[in-house]
């Protein structure tokens, strides 16, 4: 259950009185849909109950650790649970009172005051895949595609947050939707799915950051000033060529390669802008800054993402997938690459990444999600592995509105189904929607105009300060 009661109600508008920072804030969100003043009322009164956090997230950090992290590790340990599910590594006490982590994430137990953390995700999709999409978008595919296993992304596909952002929101001087690492795919180069504008089009597809961050004196190939265009035309023009030629490929997958001149000519315009050489000039951000994320790959990207949200990207996603430092799908060795090398890494950067912003003054608006498409089985297998378990899983959120100090819902004693208030992935998309001031009642279009509707799940208030 939550440990905090969320119900209370807020203030309304009203015109004669000054408004505080935080309605402005709201506010200015709103108007960015083209809201008119009336639309605005009754857009904050839509979110009554718990209007004082809509629209308090001005940029959204989705750390998406692929393959799915084990709850049992992590966020929902069970140490007095049957010995099958409670694995190799016990719990610790967190700045939380009463609540426990798993073992391995000690720096994020120091900051639990600061988190909130929902135990009770639950869908019935163990295809990484698949599973993708609700994730990324709120929007599960049709029943009868389970049966389909790995199968690429559509151009028909629901688009993710950051391709609505860019459809509700244009970007000008900076973009709306930035993603730090790897497209993500399977084995067998199967694309997951909720990375791509869908049925937006590709004019709504992210900026792609994909490359090694960890040198002290990094420049991004993907955003560089004017004046270093001719050292990059001259000394990475085969790699330039060849990530262009690879950008094209996935979207031949995607059916989506029409648009894909102008997307990069969009793309290549950004070059002229000095406000996006500052945001994404992380060679600038000082060194002990960037040692306390960790020098890893995830650490660097999260350090890029703070700078990002600083400069007022409003969805940055960042993907831990198949980095240097591996990946979540444990199906082998799962208790050593937990301890060794996934959640110190994890550890590091994410509370790091939440400490930075809080000291910054950005936490307020500023949401940090750490998810995944589902968690891990309460069974060890034979591999020492822990396999695909959707049924039951936790995700961890900070800032931007979250409430803070908060466990909502329960797993049962394996941490294999839920034992109180379960919520599905479309529960978690209409909170962060919410969070960014976009209206239950949203309607977005596809480019047919054939009318969608955007939020299809209910806000899950115990998540809200």
């Amino acid at each position: 259950m939550s440990s905090r009661d969320n119900s209370a109600g807020c203030p309304e508008l009203r015109r004669e009185r000054r408004w505080s920072r935080r309605e402005m804030l709201c506010a200015g969100g709103l108007f960015g849909l083209g809201l008119s003043l009336p639309e605005l009322y009754r857009a904050r009164s839509l979110a009554a109950g718990s209007a004082s956090t809509f629209g308090r997230a001005r940029s959204v950090i989705m750390l998406y650790l692929h393959g799915g992290h084990a709850q049992q590790e992590t966020w929902d340990p069970k140490p007095h649970g049957p010995d099958v599910a409670r694995g190799e590594f016990g719990a610790i006490a967190t700045s939380l009172p009463g609540v426990h982590v798993g073992e391995l994430l000690p720096l994020s137990a120091r900051i639990m005051h600061r988190l909130a953390v929902i135990r009770s995700l639950s869908h019935g999709n163990a295809n990484h895949v698949q599973a993708a999409l609700p994730a990324m978008t709120g929007h599960a595919h049709p029943p009868a595609a389970e049966s389909r296993g790995d199968f690429p992304p559509s151009p028909a596909d629901f688009p993710p947050f950051g391709a609505v952002l860019g459809s509700l929101r244009p970007a000008r001087r900076l973009p709306t939707w930035v993603q730090v690492g790897p497209t993500m795919r399977r084995n067998n180069g199967t694309l997951l799915h909720g990375q791509f504008p869908g049925f937006l089009g590709r004019r709504h597809a992210p900026l792609v950051i994909d490359q090694d961050l960890r040198t002290n004196n990094v420049r991004l190939d993907a955003v560089s000033s004017r004046d270093e265009v001719p050292a990059l035309r001259l000394t990475n023009r085969g790699r330039l060529l060849a990530q262009v030629d690879r950008q094209r490929r996935q979207l031949d997958q995607t059916g989506a390669a029409h648009g894909f001149d102008d997307y990069h000519q969009r793309a290549l315009s950004l070059l002229s802008s000095s406000e996006t050489a500052r945001a994404f000039a992380l060679s600038a951000e000082p060194a002990g800054v960037r040692d306390r994320y960790g020098r890893t790959q995830f650490g660097q990207c999260c350090v890029l993402a703070r700078r990002l949200a600083e400069a007022g990207v409003p969805m940055i996603n960042v993907h831990y997938c198949h980095t240097p430092e591996n990946s979540w799908d444990t199906h082998g060795r799962h208790f050593p690459q937990m301890k060794n090398l996934l959640c110190p890494t994890f550890d590091r950067a994410f509370s790091a990444l939440v400490e930075d912003l809080a000291q910054r003054g950005m936490l307020d608006d500023t949401l940090v999600l750490a998810t995944a498409e589902f968690g891990r089985t309460p069974q060890v297998n034979r591999s020492g592995g822990r396999d695909h378990w959707p049924w039951v899983y936790s995700v961890a959120l900070a800032g931007g509105g979250a409430a803070a100090g908060v466990v909502h819902g329960a797993s049962d004693n394996s941490a294999a189904f839920p034992a109180a208030q379960p919520h599905d992935p479309r529960d978690l998309a209409a909170t962060v929607y919410h969070l960014l001031g976009v209206a239950e009642g949203t309607m977005i279009s596809d480019q047919a105009e054939r009318p969608h509707h955007l939020i299809i799940g209910r806000k899950i208030d115990g998540l809200l300060a």
